[in-house]
């Protein structure tokens, strides 16, 4: 879960309106992303210049405004652009063999395994031997069981020998964390040796991703924010979020055109990320900014004050960090993840936070070097949807599927000058984006 939980104060200075007239593009698309059928209304707040800091109007999803009422409106919004590069960044992509090899501490039980059956013992064996929980395990197994079946499906070759040696990974490195527990700080920079986590990250989800139906919008804009981290500036990316594998998504999206942001994105992430074991050495090769979520904060009301005080240290962090300038930040000021109505069983993105966007205004205006916020939206909820209520324990169970996925940015002075609207509503299905936008 990634969310910025704080406690904040609007700014009287903002005026926000709502943005109601959509783009005709006349863009063509080779693969578009269809609807999923719900909109939500997207808000733009201006920003009162600071006298370091260049903003561009904040663009975002769901932020009820105190000056303008906003109706329930039934439609997300997508930007439409043409897609430059989208063939090179597939072939780039799916040519990362899934043999490479790691330097890094081993529990050969796991990674000596010879087929599926040979992992599954070894859990079986850590149970018994008292060295791995049994609800750790039967996560392990059930995680298992879900990642041979969506990358069976894709169709890949050698599915067979990713599946086995993804897993083995897997599984080395959550037993060697439950051994010696990794404990996260308010800032941590991904670990790249003698193990590389993110590597590990990005090929595990490689392989639940059918880059054939993927789209990257506006890839012009990415470029864009490339040189402006170049000059010293920051870049704020205020984004939806839909599942625990988004930022390996947007990295596997832009990582053959633009590396440095791919592996250089900080992300405001909530604990559950930094304590489930089965989602630990995943958030060990990104590099997150860690808080406690709003949703959790009196889950257990002795630890409420702890929560928040640690918070203030991770907001403090952040702030040092703008000061550095040169970061990439990704935010959901959502508080959580994307989750289907319950009725209808669409998908439409969650309200933004008022607070949470707020803040991050804040925080980036008095930064002291220039800042430019980004509106970012992201489809990917087939390949690791959430659970669909909000859950209080940890350790929530797993459901992967092979997908196409979609990210776009779109240019905050353009929004606010043409009111474009953002996020046109996607639905997949069987792997492919149907419809025009």
């Amino acid at each position: 879960m990634l969310i910025l939980s704080a406690a904040s104060s609007s700014s009287s200075s903002s005026s926000s309106f709502m943005l109601s007239s959509a783009l005709s593009s006349s863009a063509r698309i080779p693969r578009p992303l269809s609807s999923f059928s719900t909109c939500v209304p997207v808000v733009v707040t201006t920003v009162s210049s600071a006298a370091t800091s260049t903003l561009f109007p904040i663009s975002c999803f769901g932020v009820k405004s105190r000056t303008v009422g906003i109706r329930k409106l039934r439609c997300a919004v997508f930007c439409a652009s043409k897609v430059r590069g989208m063939a090179e960044m597939i072939e780039d992509a799916m040519t990362v063999s899934a043999s490479e090899s790691h330097e890094l501490p081993q529990s050969r039980d796991f990674l000596d395994a010879r087929t599926g059956e040979d992992l599954l013992s070894a859990v079986r064996k850590a149970v018994e031997d008292e060295k791995l929980p049994l609800n750790v395990a039967e996560g392990m197994e059930e995680l298992y069981q879900n990642y041979q079946n969506a990358v069976l499906q894709s169709g890949v070759p050698k599915a067979d020998e990713a599946i086995l040696y993804n897993m083995a990974l897997v599984f080395d490195r959550v037993f060697v964390d439950v051994k010696d527990p990794f404990e996260f700080s308010p800032y941590h920079k991904a670990i790249r040796e003698p193990f590389d986590y993110y590597k590990f990250g990005q090929n595990y989800i490689r392989q639940l991703v059918d880059f054939r139906s993927s789209y990257v919008g506006n890839m012009s804009v990415f470029s864009e924010m490339a040189e402006k981290l170049k000059q010293g500036d920051n870049v704020v990316l205020m984004s939806n979020h839909q599942s625990e594998a988004d930022p390996a998504i947007i990295s596997l999206l832009i990582e053959s055109k633009l590396p440095d942001i791919a592996e250089n994105i900080i992300y405001v992430a909530g604990d559950r990320v930094i304590t489930d074991p089965l989602c630990k050495p995943f958030s060990m090769g990104r590099n997150p900014l860690c808080v406690y979520s709003k949703k959790h904060m009196n889950d257990d009301p002795e630890l409420a004050e702890m929560k928040k005080r640690a918070n203030t240290r991770s907001l403090k962090e952040m702030a040092l960090l703008l000061r550095g300038g040169s970061k990439i930040i990704w935010i959901a000021p959502s508080g959580g993840r994307d989750r289907p109505d319950p009725v209808t069983k669409e998908w439409y993105p969650a309200p933004f936070d008022a607070s949470a966007t707020d803040n991050m205004r804040r925080l980036v205006q008095h930064a002291g070097v220039p800042g430019h916020i980004y509106p970012l939206a992201i489809l990917c909820h087939d390949i690791m949807p959430p659970p669909a209520q909000v859950e209080k324990n940890i350790g929530e169970k797993r459901v992967v599927s092979f997908h196409g996925a979609g990210i776009s940015v779109w240019h905050p002075k353009l929004i606010f000058m043409r009111l474009l609207v953002l996020w046109r509503t996607l639905r997949l299905r069987h792997g492919i984006y149907k419809g025009n936008l």
